[in-house]
């Protein structure tokens, strides 16, 4: 029976990671019972490279993929980049034994208009056949901005229909709530979708008090935030559908994230995503 791997994207924890290390927060990923993560947020440092590499090895955990940002959000700006660390980049894909590189976002310099998104583009498959003769494969990761028409056409659309050489890791929680299907929308993506996140949604109850309903500012501000993002399994989503969408498509990764715990310990909501995932009879994905 062909099966994924499940694993952690590792931005869930990124404030856990600051205060136990590296290895320490693998530790307790391991302990949890997965076996496999993504990272993105934490910095590539050499000493946090050489802890992802110690704990790779005592805790039999496998890297999904890496992130980068393609160029500088600005000038000037601190962090890597693809277009200014290129070879440091692939270096630590390869100390990490990772093929996959992922990028987390569509920059805000490019969301001005059709012309740019299509800038990006060109760049990325540039990109992304460099980094091909280095053995690595280059991926984008959707938010609910790619699912804005231009022409009568998603963003998110145009960007797959213009490229060959770049893959989608696709995200359930953003394509729902850009105002599609996902299991639908993962369909239309087969062999384009080796990485897939697994997010639910929510909405939270409201918890009205009389200082709210007096104030509409105060009121408004509890409306908008109702929609959240929530534990697998604890949500609206169909996460059985999508993943056998996934895996149909060609999912190889399905890595479990969750932008907000809203108060709740990061590796608690990890441990309801991998009980849930379990009950839906992946306990042999991780």
């Amino acid at each position: 029976m062909v099966k994924g791997k499940i694993g952690v994207q590792m931005s869930t924890i990124k404030k856990e990671i600051k205060e136990l290390g590296v290895y320490e927060t693998m530790k307790k990923l391991n302990e949890l019972g997965y076996h496999c993560v993504e990272i993105s947020q934490i910095e590539m440092s050499p000493e946090n490279v050489a802890e992802f590499k110690k704990a790779a090895a005592d805790f039999n955990m496998d890297f999904a993929a890496l992130s980068a940002a393609l160029e500088p959000k600005f000038p000037g700006a601190p962090g890597e980049s693809l277009a200014t660390d290129f070879d440091k980049i692939v270096n630590d894909c390869r100390t990490l034994n990772c093929n996959f590189l992922r990028i987390g976002m569509l920059p805000p310099t490019y969301m001005r208009d059709k012309d740019s998104v299509m800038q990006f583009i060109e760049k990325c498959e540039a990109m992304a056949e460099k980094l091909a003769e280095q053995g690595i494969e280059l991926y984008y990761h959707n938010h609910h901005v790619e699912f804005c028409k231009y022409d009568g056409e998603f963003l998110l659309d145009i960007m797959k229909n213009n490229t060959s050489k770049v893959g989608f890791e696709l995200d359930c929680h953003w394509i729902y709530r850009g105002g599609e299907n996902p299991v639908e929308f993962i369909k239309k993506y087969k062999n384009r979708v080796t990485l897939l996140h697994l997010k639910d949604y929510r909405i939270a109850p409201l918890n009205m008090t009389d200082d709210d309903l007096s104030d509409q500012t105060k009121f408004r501000a509890k409306f908008n935030g109702a929609v959240q993002f929530a534990e697998v399994g604890e949500g609206t989503l169909d996460m059985k559908a999508i993943i056998e969408a996934g895996l149909e498509a060609g999912s190889k990764y399905f890595l479990v994230e969750q932008d907000d715990c809203y108060g709740r310990d990061p590796f608690e909501s990890l441990r309801i995503s991998a009980e849930n995932l379990r009950k839906l009879g992946y306990g042999d994905w991780f």
